[in-house]
């Protein structure tokens, strides 16, 4: 048994002395470095090392309802966790009862822990992440028409995740995962003035062998910037719209919000009553996985210890499932679906993994080639996404169709429609990267609203 291990055992151990036969426990530790630089001068050099310990408590109120707190410390001394479970016993006895929020049952724990190499071990020097920083602003820099740069950045960070769970006085569960994280990212200015545009590119993988080159996010940055110059303005009409795969990845983070069980429980999402409905085309599969193998998400078991797996959460367009934790699946009286995600001190709540859409058929070029007029939409920004309503709108920027090419850039513009109709009415590409923890290929979506000048 670990350290970390032991530190949990400890906490519920103390946590069973002073009265309380159910808990759980988790442990983070995190490490990260960041780097910065702008015009090829350093700004900023960070490291950080944390650890800290939350403790979930339930207590017996009498008339058979339960109470719950949770509390999270930065000091694992003993003194320290003796102190602040008594201050979680006392908070339980005093909160209202809410019987919905229980322990998962043994028989959903994992059988084994799934192998999904997270963790690179060697940690990359501040001289490499100020390197990497270098070469991408340097190359984005060094290509003609780019005039200014909002600094390059590089990071690293490792973290470790233990959980433990008491269940009527015993340990039932301790298990910890580790995993590392590495990003380089650029933005750019091109043109001068009034005129000036600004984009950005960046890689992120588990592994550092695994990203993108610096000199590739320099390069992919400075063209981006490059072709947004001299934007035009559209008149407001109803066309198709093209989601680029930075952006299309967004349709599934609002898939995923509209379907969390908690959402659900509330009544408050526009798909409360969809499940077992076609709510995209016949072609479309949505799929939540979280074991991929250094998948950005990945994680082996979810953070209330029930065992994860790989699950289709649109099948053929037809909704099949929510995304449940224990409480929203007691309280809609399902079975935990093992998305629980959870922070030191707030309870657990569902959450998604690796979502991705699966490959259409059609290569993006074809996607947009009977498009007379249309947009191709590149960036996203705003607050008007209403998750009860189903309502869409986005302030957007983009390049305009026209007769099946991509033919000038567009600003100032204004996209909306009902996100029911939008899903319906998605066509993919197939040209599906993982370079997020949600991927979309690129998708057509037809009959939208943008309003311009």
């Amino acid at each position: 048994m670990g350290l970390n291990s032991e530190i949990l055992i400890q906490l519920l151990g103390i946590a069973r002395q002073e009265g309380a036969k159910n808990a759980d426990a988790l442990l983070i530790k995190n490490t990260n470095i960041s780097i910065s630089q702008r015009m090829g001068n350093r700004e900023g050099i960070e490291r950080s090392e944390n650890s800290a310990i939350g403790l979930r408590v339930f207590v017996e109120k009498g008339n058979n309802e339960i109470g719950q707190a949770i509390v999270s410390s930065t000091d694992i001394s003993k003194d320290s966790m003796i102190e602040f479970t008594q201050r979680a016993i006392a908070m339980a006895r005093l909160a209202p009862a809410d019987n919905d929020s229980t322990l998962a049952p043994a028989a959903l724990y994992p059988k084994s822990i799934p192998k999904l190499d997270l963790l690179d071990k060697a940690e990359p020097t501040p001289e490499w992440l100020m390197e990497q920083c270098a070469i991408a602003e340097d190359a984005a820099r060094g290509v003609t028409g780019i005039t200014n740069s909002e600094g390059a950045d590089a990071g690293y960070s490792r973290a470790l995740v233990g959980l433990a769970i008491m269940e009527n006085g015993n340990i039932g569960f301790c298990e910890n995962y580790e995993g590392s994280s590495f990003s380089i990212s650029v933005s750019v200015l091109a043109g001068n003035g009034t005129s000036m545009e600004r984009d950005y590119d960046f890689t992120s993988a588990r592994h550092k062998n695994d990203l993108r080159s610096a000199h590739e996010i320099g390069i992919g940055a400075a063209n981006r910037a490059l072709a947004r110059i001299n934007p035009h303005k559209v008149n407001t009409c109803r066309v198709p719209v093209v989601f680029d795969p930075r952006v299309s990845k967004s349709l599934l983070s609002i898939l995923t919000s509209a379907i969390s069980g908690s959402s659900i429980a509330r009544g408050s999402s526009f798909l409360k009553d969809s499940i077992g409905i076609d709510i995209f085309p016949n072609n479309i599969s949505i799929i939540d996985d979280p074991h991929i193998v250094r998948g950005l998400a990945s994680k082996p078991f979810d953070m209330e210890a029930v065992a994860n797996k790989k699950m289709t959460l649109v099948e053929n367009g037809v909704l099949k499932t929510w995304l449940l934790d224990m409480r929203s699946a007691n309280k809609l009286k399902l079975k935990t679906t093992g998305h629980a995600s959870r922070g030191l001190a707030s309870p657990p709540s569902p959450s998604s993994t690796n979502v991705y859409m699966d490959n259409g058929i059609l290569s993006p070029k074809e996607l947009i080639a009977d498009i007379k007029s249309g947009l191709y939409l590149t960036e996203t920004f705003g607050m008007g996404i209403n998750i009860i309503t189903g309502d869409y709108s986005q302030g957007a920027a983009g390049f305009w169709i026209e007769n099946g090419e991509i033919a000038y850039p567009v600003s100032e513009i204004t996209i909306a429609g009902h996100l029911k109709e939008m899903f319906k009415g998605i066509t993919p590409a197939n040209d599906l990267s993982f370079r997020y923890s949600t991927n979309a290929p690129t998708v057509r979506v037809e009959n939208m609203t943008v309003a311009g000048v």
